[in-house]
């Protein structure tokens, strides 16, 4: 009898006696230490399904958890979340708005376990199926960045449809393959003149009179053709800034010079022109990834902005170096001075320059009314700092700030993307005319780095200002996600409240 205890071993002791039994089977008790080892996987892993309906119960006399998902329906997420992020960062969100969304968007069909890295040309997405399974990986090349704020409009509320269980998967592909090839929602020709109206209203802004705007209309209009006659021909776009600075100035300078327009013609035409060109700038976009911690996509951007900015710089000192060469006449810039009864025009000029930005780039005619609105509070309250003896920078950053934060608060109830209220609203406040006045220092005193350093100091405020407003719009809004929270810093694009799906 002991020789069959002793055989037998420890197995299966029961308060201390040795209970007779078969041998066992070693495959079964493999299985059996695999099938406990993967008990903890039941909370951490969703299925992976449709979201119409109910979610199925498990079944409680189970002895497994919920199977992983497999590797094709972990590509076909990965591939969806890529290609939302793509729309995003084309648009001129923020690295820290793509990742949010993406994980919003994995945590939501089914992959809770993602990793995310944004730099400024690429996105990759890393899924993690546990200690058994190989992680999956997916990166996407954003090659083309577009103004089209209403593809960035549909496809965040696409992304609220899937969030919130309202949109499978299998769906959200077929319609966000119809948001990306779908045309521009208007005519290129409106684009053109929507640049043409806000060099009108910039020069309004300036203190130019209606027949002066109507030429800046002329003239920016005819740079933004030329402009698009260029990129037919894939031309980089540092050439094209040179090419839109060098006529804008060239071409107010000849006009000047015929003795049929005023002397400040010339000044109040580049400038509004400069404005526009540096419109499409992302200099929100490289602050927020700066402040955010996305700090390779931040120096991306900002190399970019500084290129773009150096070819417009490049084309405006050309022109007045060959009108200086030429002996034509040339006005000193001056900075116009502002007075209370011209802060009303500000302000209705002001509106109508984020209006006309917001529809050259696209927008909805909801965004075009709340950018307008945004347009309006930006230049009314930079007016009023300005008659209250403040200077450039500061005026231009308490104004940048009340733009951001009013668009923090109100643009996600009006459903619009704070993106696009931001970007807009700051427009009129460009340092179109700053700019201007420190290249021609330099083209003919070689003495203009400060006004240029000042003309620096505004977009960098502006910039600041906006993503400081959406940053103390936060605690305003109510319900914030835990996702936001982690993150930690202003969301100008992109789900708020990530739903997670639960088996019950």
């Amino acid at each position: 009898m002991k020789s069959n205890q002793r055989a037998r071993g420890p197995a299966n002791r029961r308060r201390g006696w040795h209970i007779l039994e078969a041998p066992r089977d070693p495959a079964v008790d493999r299985a059996n230490r695999r099938r406990r080892a993967t008990e903890p996987r039941r909370r951490a892993w969703h299925i992976l399904e449709a979201p119409t309906g109910e979610q199925p119960a498990p079944d409680s006399g189970a002895e497994h958890g919920p199977a992983l998902p497999d590797e094709p329906s972990v590509n076909f997420v990965l591939d969806l979340a890529l290609r939302v992020g793509e729309v995003q960062m084309a648009s001129g969100a923020g690295a820290s708005d793509v990742t949010a969304t993406i994980l919003a968007l994995t945590s939501a069909l089914g992959l809770p376990h993602c990793e995310v890295d944004v730099i400024f040309t690429s996105i990759t997405v890393t899924c993690h199926r546990g200690t058994e399974l190989a992680p999956v990986s997916a990166l996407r090349v954003v090659r083309s960045r577009s103004l089209d704020y209403t593809r960035l409009s549909e496809t965040e509320m696409l992304v609220q449809q899937i969030i919130r269980g309202h949109v499978s998967a299998e769906e959200a592909y077929a319609e966000l393959q119809k948001i990306t090839s779908a045309p521009h929602p208007y005519p290129r020709w409106v684009a053109t003149l929507a640049w043409g109206g806000m060099a009108f209203f910039v020069t309004l802004i300036l203190g130019g009179g209606l027949d002066v705007a109507g030429g800046a209309l002329v003239i920016s209009a005819l740079v933004d053709r030329v402009g698009r006659q260029l990129n037919k021909y894939a031309l980089p776009f540092f050439f094209q800034q040179v090419v839109g600075g060098l006529v804008a100035t060239g071409l107010a300078t000849v006009i000047v010079n015929t003795g049929l327009v005023p002397e400040r013609f010339s000044t109040l035409v580049a400038a509004a022109a400069i404005t526009v060109l540096l419109s499409g700038l992302s200099t929100v976009s490289a602050v927020q990834d700066a402040i955010t911690g996305y700090n390779v996509t931040a120096a991306g951007r900002t190399t970019e902005t500084v290129l773009m900015s150096a070819g417009l710089i490049t084309g405006v000192a050309l022109a007045l170096n060959l009108a200086k060469a030429a002996g034509f006449r040339q006005v000193v810039p001056e900075l116009p001075a502002q007075t209370a009864l011209g802060l009303p025009v500000v302000t209705v000029a002001g509106a109508g320059t984020a209006a006309c930005f917001a529809l050259a780039s696209y927008s909805t005619l909801r965004s075009l009314l709340v950018a307008g609105a945004a347009g309006a509070i930006g230049a009314g309250v930079y007016g009023a700092l300005i008659l209250a003896s403040f200077d450039t920078i500061t005026s231009s950053a308490v104004a940048a700030t009340l733009v951001g934060f009013c668009g923090g608060v109100l643009a996600r109830r009006l459903k619009v993307t704070p993106l696009v209220v931001a970007v807009s609203g700051i427009t009129p406040l460009l340092p179109g005319l700053s700019t201007y006045r420190g290249l021609y220092e330099l083209a003919t005193e070689a003495n203009g780095m400060s006004t240029l350093m000042r003309a620096v100091g505004i977009g960098l405020a502006l910039a600041a200002g906006v993503v400081l407003g959406e940053y103390l719009a936060q605690p305003v809004r109510t319900g914030l996600g835990r996702l936001e929270r982690k993150l930690a810093g202003p969301r100008l694009a992109g789900p708020l409240r990530p739903a997670r799906r639960r088996l019950e």
